[in-house]
Formats: structure tokens, C-alpha cells, sequence
């Protein structure tokens, strides 16, 4: 059985591999062509403070085209999640060209948002339309649904090793075999070495200073994550709290990014929290060497729910990042240990609360500071993942795993 096994998949190999290569170089080009893209957007909003009032017309566009020409990908990461647990229909390639003019609509105009959810839509869009070409079954489809994932993930963060297992993660291991795996981290090497080769630039952040491992160390560690799991939370019951309010109070969905964008733009605009649009990666680079304030996490997390509970477009992880980045360098104030080291943990720690993916996070943060934070980033991660609660930003998420079992156990008892 083994050898049957072994040899049907040497067989369809090549044809996997090909996917995988043009699924990379396709996504990885969509994400390059958005990351430029939105680098001019945002440095467009920056030089020009009055568009931020212009950011209901922006939210109206959003809204129009969605309501008229996107119902059926309006779920965006949701529906990747769905189709893959329950596959009914191929994901239509608009889903792409869609979020990409929502997010870069949402970013010119000074919306809160991040631009993981974009990649993830184009790349899960991209990938799924080889389901037809190559006339694949269900089980093929949602190998295709976890290269899209992968891809899209990789090629936005700079990060191959974590979008490969963020894309398995994510969905839990439900329904993965070994070739899903193997195929998820050539996809996403794919994607990755493909913006390389467009010359595009991610972030670069660094931990200068790791302390020694020592009980108070990891104390102090534990401590943080406890608070980024508590972060996460919140920042995931905003954004489904906005979205409940929207829905329920106006009816005609294109009108809801218009008076969310007036709101938000007299909250930016009139009172003074610019730092709070767009991505935030300044204020993300700067809290790694000064101390940030400790309201600025959670002012973020109040303009991204607002932000994406109103239907402006765009990811949730950045926006994390923002969360995390900032608690830990505000706690730094009373715990001591470095602050690039505390805004790194939390950096990664929120957004493995609000994803349910402490292994990718882990393996993010170890690409993105280096090995020597290795063991702080883990615990913090671990620990935050779960004290995030049950509720994370994806609603189609199905939670499995450790946290699943140890919540079914303390209902038990309770």
C-alpha cells in the first residue's frame, strides 16, 4: 500500500509541481504589483493630509462595487476557509482584482488595514482557477486552496517557512496529507523568490539585544503573552462587533463604508490620529526602539474593527502587528527586559491569538528577528494562543487542536 501510494504520487508529481510554479509566480507578481502599489498609495495619503476627507467617497466606490459586482466574493478569507471544508464551487477570479482595488481604495484614503487578506484572496483566487484547467476533484481542490493560502501569505511578508505552515495551520490539519504539505512550502518559496526577482522590499525589523534565559525572563514572557492573548480578543470582537452594528442598523450595504468613512475621517482628520490609518508601519518600526503609549494598541484595534466592520477592504495581520508591537513596547516601561525584544513577542503573539497559529507565528517571528529570540517568541505565542478565547478573526475558522480540547475540558467542568 505504501508503494502504490508512493508511486501514484511520483506520478502526478510533475503536474504538481508545475501548479505549484505557476501558482507562485502568479501570486507572488499580484502581491509584488499590490505591495508596490501600495507603497505609492501610502506615501501618496501621507504627502497629501486632506484625502483623508475624502474618505467616505472612498468608502462609496468600496461599497458600489462590491454590492454590484462582488456579492459572491464579499466573505474574501472566509470563503477560502469554506471552500476548502466544504468545497462547492470555484472561487471566482475577481475575488482578485476586487480586494486589490478595495485595499488600495481603503489605504489612499486613510482607512485602518492591513494587506494580508488581500494577498491570501488573490493567491486562493489564482490558485483555484487550476481546479478547471487541470480538472481537479475536491480533494485536489483544496490541496489548490492550501498553495493559494500559502503563496499569498509568503510573498507579502517575506516570510516562505511561515506562510507555508500558516496555510496548513490555519485550517487545523483538517483533511492534510504529506503531499499538501510538501507542495505548500514549494509554493510558497515560489511565491517568495518571485517578488525577489520583481526587487520588491519587505520590512526589516531587528531584536539587537536577547537577554539570558532565566526564570524571570520567562515569567516576564508568559506575562506578555497573557496579555497579547487578551489583545487578540479584543481586536477580534471589534471587528465582528462593527460588523454586526453596520449590518444591523443600515440595510443598503454600500452606504456603510460612506458613514463609516465620515466618521473615521473626523476621527483622523479633525482630531489628530494619522498614526492610525493605513498600515501603521512607522509607528510598528518605531515602537521597537522607543516606548510607545500605552493607548496606542488600543486605538488601532479601534479604528481596524471600525474600519473593516464599516466594509472598507483590506487584511487584519498588519494591523496586529500594530497591536502587538505597541503593548510590548509599552510594557517595557514596567518590565524589564529589552524593547525590541517585548515589541517583538507581541508583534507575533497578537496575531497568534487572533489566528489560532502559534507554530507559524513562532516560525515568523524566528524569519523575521533571527533565532537568538527564538525561545521568548515561542512562549509568547504559545501562551498567547491560548489565552485568546475561542472567537478569532476568521468566522469560518474551524478551532481544532490543543486550545479546542482544553476549552471542551473546562466546559466539562463547569
Amino acid at each position: 500500500m505504501t508503494f502504490q501510494i508512493t508511486k501514484q504520487f511520483l506520478l502526478c508529481l510533475p503536474k504538481w509541481i508545475l501548479i505549484c510554479a505557476l501558482i507562485g509566480i502568479f501570486s507572488g507578481s499580484a502581491s509584488a504589483f499590490f505591495l508596490v502599489s501600495l507603497e505609492w498609495v501610502t506615501q501618496f495619503r501621507m504627502q497629501h493630509d486632506w484625502i483623508i476627507w475624502l474618505l467616505p467617497f472612498g468608502g462609496l466606490l468600496v461599497g458600489l462595487t462590491y454590492y454590484y459586482w462582488g456579492e459572491s466574493v464579499a466573505k474574501g478569507n472566509n470563503l477560502l476557509l469554506e471552500e476548502y471544508e466544504t468545497p462547492k464551487k470555484v472561487i471566482p477570479l475577481k475575488m482578485a482584482p476586487l480586494v486589490l482595488l478595495g485595499t488600495l481604495l481603503t489605504h489612499l484614503f486613510g482607512g485602518s488595514a492591513g494587506r494580508e487578506g488581500t494577498a491570501v484572496q488573490m493567491g486562493g483566487a489564482i490558485a483555484d482557477q487550476f481546479t478547471k484547467i487541470f480538472k481537479l476533484n475536491n480533494s485536489e481542490r483544496r490541496i489548490l486552496i492550501i498553495l493559494g493560502i500559502s503563496a499569498g501569505f509568503a510573498s507579502v511578508f517575506g516570510t516562505p517557512l511561515a506562510g507555508a505552515i500558516f496555510a496548513l495551520e490555519v485550517l487545523y490539519f483538517s483533511k492534510i496529507n504529506l503531499k499538501s504539505i510538501f507542495l505548500s512550502f514549494l509554493v510558497a518559496y515560489a511565491a517568495y523568490f518571485t517578488v525577489e526577482f520583481w526587487q520588491v522590499k519587505h520590512t526589516l525589523y531587528n531584536i539587537p539585544i536577547v537577554p539570558d534565559i532565566s526564570l524571570n525572563n520567562i515569567i516576564f514572557t508568559i506575562i506578555v503573552g497573557i496579555l497579547s492573548g487578551f489583545a487578540a480578543l479584543l481586536f477580534s470582537r471589534s471587528t465582528h462587533f462593527w460588523s454586526s452594528v453596520f449590518a444591523k442598523n443600515i440595510n443598503y450595504p454600500p452606504l456603510r463604508p460612506v458613514i463609516g468613512g465620515v466618521v473615521l475621517a473626523i476621527a483622523i482628520a479633525a482630531f489628530g490620529f494619522t498614526e492610525f490609518s493605513g498600515l501603521g508601519v512607522p509607528v510598528i518600526v518605531d515602537s521597537f526602539s522607543n516606548p510607545s503609549q500605552w493607548y496606542d494598541f488600543l486605538f488601532k484595534i479601534l479604528f481596524t474593527g471600525f474600519t473593516l466592520g464599516a466594509g472598507f477592504k483590506g487584511g487584519e495581520v498588519t494591523p496586529l502587528f500594530f497591536v502587538g508591537a505597541t503593548l510590548g513596547s509599552a510594557l517595557s516601561i514596567v518590565i524589564p527586559m529589552p524593547i525590541a525584544l517585548l515589541a517583538g513577542i507581541g508583534f507575533v503573539a497578537v496575531f497568534s491569538g487572533a489566528t489560532h497559529t502559534p507554530i507559524a507565528c513562532t516560525i515568523m517571528g524566528i524569519e523575521l528577528f533571527g533565532l537568538a529570540p527564538g525561545l521568548f517568541i515561542a512562549i509568547g505565542c504559545t501562551i498567547a494562543y491560548f489565552s485568546s478565547g475561542s472567537v478569532g478573526i476568521y468566522k469560518s475558522q474551524i478551532v481544532k487542536g490543543a486550545k479546542y480540547k482544553l476549552y471542551q475540558r473546562l466546559n466539562s467542568n463547569f
